[in-house]
């Protein structure tokens, strides 16, 4: 199908179909006639429906032309024959020999053996596959777009039809380990941390259709007008309550509120209603048809772009028939919410201090629901499989977004360890922020400094909650993930400099663009890599796009006018990239003077050692640096050549094993010998026994969550440094394949605070 061409169904096939489905007959009846009105008008021999059954199986449910013996007989699993290959891909086929497709198999007790031209599409609704719809001829045919964009328009009312309850009960089409009220554990990816515990709400923001055809076009259009009118003033309110999220949030709303005005969208849903649908009708298949293209597409950012329009879509038809929002009332106090996935705006929609998580079927940590939910502080789990089908409304759920597990209607036992954890984490925070203002300095007196890794302009609210000393590690990038263009000099300096004055003084590590990889910019094509860890990401891509690193690097230096300016260049593999990112900072605070802008009052500039190749130019390197952070997390993965996502190896491997700690105390002897200073910013530095032994090592600055902040210092006042030194120093030459379990051993036996 042609995007944005009018679908040219005839308004005969649309009054006909509209008059059975207001027939007083049984949902099997209506879908047969159903066939014998679709055979007629599309001049075809056989017209059939199949439907989709519990575990993948497709059922013929109705036919005009094969024999009526095979009906709720023939049956093919998703995959399996031309009708299983159309419900696995979502997709129309168009064949003019159905015989020479691959996927191509008889069964003879349908007769079709006959026949040899085939056309199917699917039955979609709510982004799922309910079934497939296929009309066939003895000769081959090739049918027309317009054909098959009149077949999709058919689909879509028999979708309605099928997934209303009327013909299968939703019972028969569940997985049969979900449909029983017994305790159910679902696993999924942690987007954002925290344990929510309260009662399920679905989100189905789909609207039940029931007016497919439209009397007079003109009227439809109207209506959509109106419709369109309410939407963008609902939305600009959204905008003007929202005021209380940062600018990074708002960037995200504002990106949302530009899709309602998208011309091409806007444009083929007003032709949809020219062939005769009405425009929530329209709506629908203009949505239904984006939502089957995109199914394909593998880039993280266009597939959660999908998702904004799917909001969108429910919301115009939402003001379309006249839904009303969710009141208070009909909130629990403790909600869950679970969705499929949901637009940013559809997530606000809901009174945010009743929610306690979020349960997503898809999702990612950069879509842009899941950015808004870690700015409400709303533990997100996402890719729980099948959740909206096994979670009933009202259900008992905790939700635990520290290790991406959802429990449904949990045991008393289940859900007592969860409150009990719960009040130990809340007692556990009382001590630590009893310790906020507390120097983080051992027994026997030595000061480390303990900073803060952040994103976002709400993770610098948390320097004063817990008593950092600074932020360590600035991840810039995040800014322009949320954004749907690259930010101009002016944006960049406006972010900096609030980030600057949310710091009240102290000081800011800020990491140059750490894009590409896993972290795709929706501006900008990846092109997908195998390794993407260890592909065109970072210094890589900054150095090849240099006006990228140079419009930040200026934004920077004006941000911080009269302040010190702290900049880290990351993934730096060798010297020579290093010295060629420094001609450009060098470059630009030139252009600034020479432009008379107030310089910052000094510049520091370090580098990120997460490729192991750096090590063998330290000394070199050193030479040109004022400080030096380790990124743990990568140099981790690439020592040990292990891939931290994969869960069949990522925990083969230990930071506490001899050769990292070796390598960790290679770079301190390094700096300490050129008075370079030394920080780790990965996750290694924000886990209590992990510290201990960096601060052991010679550590002496480390930056981590905030989170781990009060647990880390209460490690550090409970440690006897110099008992841990004389430890160390025996076990690193070992052959052990982690030093965890002695090290953890050492702690007990000493009473330090883990």
């Amino acid at each position: 199908m042609i995007p944005g061409r009018s679908a040219l169904a005839p308004k005969g096939i649309l009054s006909r179909l509209r008059s059975v489905m207001a027939a007083d007959a049984t949902a099997e009846t209506r879908l047969q006639l159903v066939t014998n009105i679709v055979a007629t008008d599309m001049v075809a021999e056989v017209c059939s429906i199949y439907i989709m059954r519990a575990g993948e199986v497709l059922e013929l449910f109705a036919t005009k032309g094969l024999k009526l013996d095979a009906v709720h007989l023939t049956r093919l699993r998703v995959g399996e024959g031309v009708v299983g290959a159309i419900a696995a891909s979502g997709r129309p086929m168009n064949l003019s020999e159905a015989k020479d497709h691959p996927s191509y198999v008889y069964r003879p007790e349908t007769g079709e053996e006959d026949y040899h031209s085939m056309m199917g599409v699917p039955l979609l609704r709510m982004g799922r596959v309910l079934g497939v719809l296929v009309i066939q001829n003895k000769t081959q045919r090739h049918y027309t777009e317009e054909e098959v964009e009149t077949l999709q328009t058919v689909a879509m009312i028999i979708g309605e039809l099928v997934g209303s309850g009327e013909l299968i009960k939703k019972e028969e089409t569940l997985p049969t380990d979900g449909i029983a009220m017994l305790p159910l554990r679902l696993e999924g990816s942690a987007l954002n941390a925290g344990i929510g515990m309260g009662d399920a709400i679905l989100h189905e923001a789909r609207v039940v259709i029931t007016r497919f055809v439209a009397e007079d076009p003109e009227t439809e259009l109207e209506r959509l007008r109106n419709a369109l009118s309410e939407m963008h003033g609902a939305l600009d309110d959204m905008l003007q309550s929202s005021e209380s999220l940062d600018d990074e949030h708002r960037d995200i709303l504002e990106t949302y509120r530009m899709f309602a005005e998208d011309a091409g969208w806007l444009g083929r849903i007003r032709e949809a209603i020219k062939t005769g649908l009405t425009a929530e009708a329209a709506v629908q298949k203009v949505h239904d048809d984006t939502e089957a293209r995109m199914a394909q597409v593998q880039d993280p950012y266009l597939r959660e772009r999908v998702n904004d329009l799917q909001d969108l879509a429910n919301r115009l038809l939402q003001h379309l028939v006249g839904v009303e929002k969710l009141s208070p009332e009909d909130i629990p106090e403790h909600a869950v919410l679970v969705a499929k996935n949901m637009g940013p705006a559809e997530l606000l929609d809901y009174d945010r201090t009743r929610l306690r998580a979020l349960v997503l079927e898809e999702g990612s940590a950069t879509s842009h629901v899941a950015i808004i939910a870690r700015a409400l502080d709303i533990p997100v789990v996402g890719q729980v499989k099948s959740a909206l089908s096994r979670i009933e409304a009202g259900d008992p759920i905790v939700v635990d977004g520290n290790n991406g597990q959802i429990f449904i209607r949990p045991g008393e036992d289940v859900l007592s360890a969860f409150k009990n954890n719960v009040k130990a984490r809340i007692r556990q925070r009382e001590v630590y922020a009893a310790l906020r203002d507390k120097p983080a300095v051992t027994k026997d007196g030595v000061v480390v400094s303990l900073n803060v890794n952040a994103g976002l302009l709400v993770d610098l609210e948390h320097l004063k909650e817990v008593g950092a000393d600074g932020v360590g590690l600035y991840r810039t990038e995040i800014p322009f993930m949320a954004r749907s263009d690259i930010p101009g000099v002016e944006a960049q300096v406006s972010l900096y400099q609030k980030i600057m004055d949310e710091a009240g003084g102290k000081p800011v590590v800020f990491r140059t663009l750490d894009a590409g990889g896993d972290k795709v910019l929706p501006y900008w094509n990846n092109h997908g890599e195998e390794n993407p860890a260890m592909g065109w990401r970072a210094i890589r891509v900054t150095l090849d796009r240099p006006y990228l690193l140079r419009q930040q690097l200026r934004g920077l230096i004006r941000a911080c006018g009269g302040r010190e300016l702290n900049v880290m260049f990351p993934m730096v593999a060798e010297v020579a990239e290093f010295v060629q990112a420094r001609r450009l900072l060098d470059m630009e605070i030139e252009r600034e003077s020479i432009k008379g802008h107030r310089l910052p009052s000094r510049v520091n500039v370090g580098v990120m050692l997460e490729v192991p190749s750096l090590m063998f130019q330290l000394d070199s390197l050193l030479e040109k640096i004022d400080f030096l952070s380790v990124g743990s997390n990568d140099l981790f993965q690439f020592l040990y050549a292990v891939d931290r996502g994969n869960p069949r190896i990522s925990g083969r491997y230990d930071t506490l094993s001899p050769p990292m700690l070796n390598a960790l105390k290679t770079v301190v002897d390094k700096c300490n010998k050129a008075d370079v200073t030394l920080s780790l910013c990965g996750e290694m530095g924000g886990r209590p026994l992990d510290a201990m032994v960096l601060v052991g090592l010679g550590f002496r600055k480390l930056s981590m969550s905030a989170s781990s902040v009060g647990p880390v210092k209460m490690m550090i006042r409970s440690l006897t440094l110099s008992q841990l030194e004389n430890f160390l120093h025996k076990q690193v030459g070992t052959s052990h394949h982690s030093l965890r379990p002695v090290l953890r051993q050492f702690a007990k036996d000493r009473d330090i605070a883990l």
